[in-house]
C-alpha cells in the first residue's frame, strides 16, 4: 500500500507506505516525483514507512532500476525525511544519508511527525521562488 500524503510545499513528495506495495504503486510514486522534478529545481521526499511488509518482486526491481537513474541526477534532491519507529529503517536511512552525501536524509519519530513534516518543506537558501524568503527585502 502506497497513499500520498498532503503537505504544504509543493516541491515536497509525501506518502505513507506499508504492507505490500505493488509495481503500480512505486510506478505512481515514480511519476509522483518526476512531475515535482519538471516543476521545481530541488525536491525533497517524505515517506512514513513502519507498516512496510514487502515489495512485489516487480515492484522491487522497478524500485532498483528507477534508483539506478537517479544516481546522475541526486542534486536534484533536497531532502529526504522517513518517518518511522522501526529501528531497522533507521539504520538503513543512515546509512544511505553516508553513501549520498548529496542527499540531506533524516529520520524522525513518529512522535515528531510536525517537525518532519516542517523540515523536509524548507528549501535551501537561495532557492525560493519569493526572493524575501532568502532575506531579500528590496534595495
Amino acid at each position: 500500500m502506497l497513499e500520498f500524503i498532503t503537505h504544504p510545499a509543493d516541491h515536497v513528495v509525501a506518502m505513507k507506505i506499508g504492507g505490500v506495495v505493488s509495481a503500480r504503486e512505486l510506478q505512481q510514486a515514480i511519476d509522483a516525483i518526476e512531475a515535482a522534478k519538471r516543476n521545481h529545481p530541488r525536491i525533497s521526499l517524505l515517506a512514513e514507512l513502519d507498516g512496510l511488509r514487502w515489495m512485489t518482486l516487480t515492484a522491487l526491481l522497478k524500485d532498483v532500476g528507477y534508483g539506478l537513474t537517479q544516481l546522475g541526477d541526486l542534486e536534484r534532491y533536497h531532502r529526504v525525511a522517513v518517518i518511522t519507529d522501526k529501528e531497522w529503517i533507521k539504520h538503513l536511512a543512515h546509512l544511505e544519508d553516508h553513501l549520498f552525501k548529496v542527499l540531506d536524509i533524516h529520520t524522525f519519530p513518529h512522535r515528531e511527525y510536525a517537525g518532519a513534516l516542517a523540515w523536509v518543506g524548507e528549501l535551501p537558501r537561495g532557492e525560493h521562488e519569493n526572493p524575501e524568503e532568502d532575506g531579500y527585502h528590496g534595495a
